[in-house]
């Protein structure tokens, strides 16, 4: 199988570890693993800030780059849904891209979902000796479905204990352009799910976008915290997991 691996821009810009992680874990599986030189943005916050025109170019280019590959691979609920669910609601209307934006859908896979549901491969587990917390996304879970998938793969890590916040299916307060323009509203959100995080006394929070996390971890530190860790899902199960 050749995947690709969408990186997403923030991880490339934000938290390069993130998608040497992901690259590692594809590897794992005996796939041939490219990363497209050319890939910018999925076109996810112009379709959020309701910028249609860009998010349509950013599709189409998006299309033409991974047509060849059997298999879309990213570390991201987020970036997922906006080619798996928005890009063909977008191009719904154009006979030339249409069928081109629904072959690409159905061969986009979020990393967990792709490890536990396609791959079905398993990994020399790495250890990690301590408590997490799982953070769902609001892409990931109720875009994808992503919710089992990031636990069972957490679970065959050596020495990890996993606690569940309360409310753990609830927003951080991050949604790209959301966070910018209602900030007051978006700092409420995030210091409820702040308090998630630490009445679940673990070690580090863990989630599967890094948007969220990026959110997450500022919050924690503005409010004093320095010691929870925040590690996307790939850094702990790649065994790359140090700051």
């Amino acid at each position: 199988m050749r995947l690709a691996l969408y990186v997403t821009c923030l991880v490339d810009l934000m938290r390069p570890s993130v998608g040497f992680a992901a690259l590692r874990l594809l590897e794992a599986t005996g796939a041939e693993v490219v990363v497209p030189e050319g890939q910018t943005c999925c076109g996810q916050p112009a379709w959020s800030a309701g910028n249609r025109q860009l998010a349509v170019d950013l599709a189409k280019k998006a299309i033409a780059e991974l047509a060849s590959f059997d298999a879309v691979v990213i570390p991201s609920g987020s970036c997922a849904d906006q080619i798996r669910n928005v890009y063909p609601q977008l191009l719904a209307d154009d006979p030339l891209w249409a069928p081109r934006a629904r072959a690409l859908a159905v061969r986009t896979h979020e990393l967990t979902s792709f490890l536990v549901d396609v791959a079905k491969a398993e990994w020399g587990a790495p250890e990690f000796l301590g408590s997490v917390t799982y953070h769902d996304s609001c892409k990931g879970l109720r875009g994808l479905g992503i919710k089992r998938q990031p636990r069972e793969l957490l679970l065959k890590v050596r020495g990890l204990s996993l606690k569940e916040m309360p409310d753990c299916e609830e927003c951080c307060g991050f949604g790209g352009a959301f966070s910018v323009k209602f900030g007051a509203v978006s700092t409420q959100i995030v210091d409820r799910k702040c308090d998630a995080i630490t009445a679940a006394k673990a070690d580090a929070v863990v989630g599967g976008d890094l948007g969220c996390l990026i959110n997450i971890e500022g919050r924690l530190r503005r409010r004093g915290d320095e010691t929870t860790r925040v590690l996307h899902i790939a850094e702990v199960l790649a065994g790359g997991s140090e700051d």
